[in-house]
């Protein structure tokens, strides 16, 4: 199966970018794709109420519409989050809005939220439900429409429509291709559209909220207090970038926002400041430049409770799923750790940070 994985993105790499990304989600769809092996129990998790195989998601933005859950489940994710979606349909920015940067493992992306819209993936988890349902926990991220938006509003009404399917759902305010999301970054934004799903929401699952990268350390931590005060379960660090670290490619003046290994730095000084002033409130999910296992290791030593990767994906394919989760193996045994059970408790005991990471 890897190799085969590895010579099918080899060959999406050839086409372009938005084509190959159909051409990946069509043949997900089929199920042609194939099976993981089972996971290690070591790598199981319990994280918001739900037992994930392994730590290690899918980012939200693949799969905008929930169109090929079981395909990429049978990957071998430990979860999945779906979306962005929006309460009308958007066709987003205009093309060419997606660049790869392969030099930099990177990718540059000015989407706009496009996708078909919450009553088209209301359809699809209807579809996917009459199938068997997601064989991992799937969470269902959702965003406001360009135009006509209203947050306190909306929000609550994408939670009643959706809810249902996903195990957690993650509110999106820190796009930066999506014109005046970042504005609701505030931490009475942040307490305001939670206000609003109590108020609105007598049932729902798990809220995450996502922020950007691109706050200073001084900014998160009233934005943490908003969201554990506010009725939060989770924060998802981070979106992806505006700026450029490191980036020497020509196509670095695109409009957008980065994601891949040009991120990680940043990524990992945002989890430090969140997980230092989180206390163990509220979940952390740890994105942006993740690549190993190791990797994964070190975001879960520094305070993530789950990970999730996108850019690794899309340039190495399926194989990196496996070959991630085998070195996060590694690193644990190596520290003398037998699972991400054992991992948690000591590093809440404080006994981790200073030999691991």
């Amino acid at each position: 199966m890897v190799r085969a994985s590895e010579m099918a993105a080899w060959l999406l790499r050839r086409l372009g970018p938005e084509d190959a990304h159909e051409v990946a989600m069509r043949t997900l769809q089929s199920g042609l794709a194939g099976w993981a092996r089972p996971d290690d129990p070591a790598l199981a998790c319990d994280v918001m109420g739900m037992r994930c195989p392994n730590p290690v998601g899918l980012a939200a933005g693949f799969d905008k519409d929930g169109r090929a859950i079981r395909g990429l489940a049978r990957l071998g994710f430990g979860f999945i989050e779906a979306g962005t979606v929006t309460l009308h349909p958007q066709k987003g920015n205009p093309s060419p809005r997606l660049f790869r940067l392969p030099a930099e493992r990177a990718i540059i992306n000015r989407m706009g939220f496009n996708g078909r819209g919450a009553k088209a993936f209301e359809a699809n988890m209807h579809r996917l439900q009459r199938h068997g349902g997601s064989i991992v926990p799937l969470g269902i991220n959702i965003g406001l429409n360009k135009e006509g938006a209203h947050p306190l509003q909306d929000y609550p009404t994408l939670i009643n429509a959706l809810g249902p399917f996903a195990r957690y759902m993650v509110i999106n305010i820190s796009c930066p291709n999506q014109q005046g999301v970042r504005a609701q970054q505030g931490a009475d934004t942040i307490g305001a559209v939670l206000a609003a799903v109590r108020q609105q929401c007598p049932v729902h699952p798990p809220l995450a909220i996502k922020l950007s990268p691109d706050l200073s350390s001084q900014d998160y931590p009233p934005l943490v207090e908003a969201a554990a005060r506010s009725g939060a379960s989770a924060l998802v660090l981070t979106n992806t970038t505006t700026t450029r670290p490191g980036v020497g490619s020509p196509l670095a003046s695109e409009v957008g926002g980065l994601s891949g290994r040009p991120l990680a730095q940043r990524a990992r000084e945002v989890l430090r400041t969140v997980a230092a002033c989180n206390e163990g409130r509220l979940v952390l999910i740890s994105t942006g430049g993740i690549e190993s296992g190791r990797d994964v290791f070190e975001r879960l030593c520094m305070g993530a409770d789950l990970v999730q990767i996108y850019s690794s994906f899309i340039y190495d394919g399926p194989s990196v799923i496996s070959r991630i989760k085998r070195e996060l193996l590694e690193a644990m045994r190596s520290h003398g750790l037998e699972s991400i059970r054992q991992l948690r408790s000591e590093r809440a005991e404080g006994r981790l940070r200073a030999h691991a990471c």
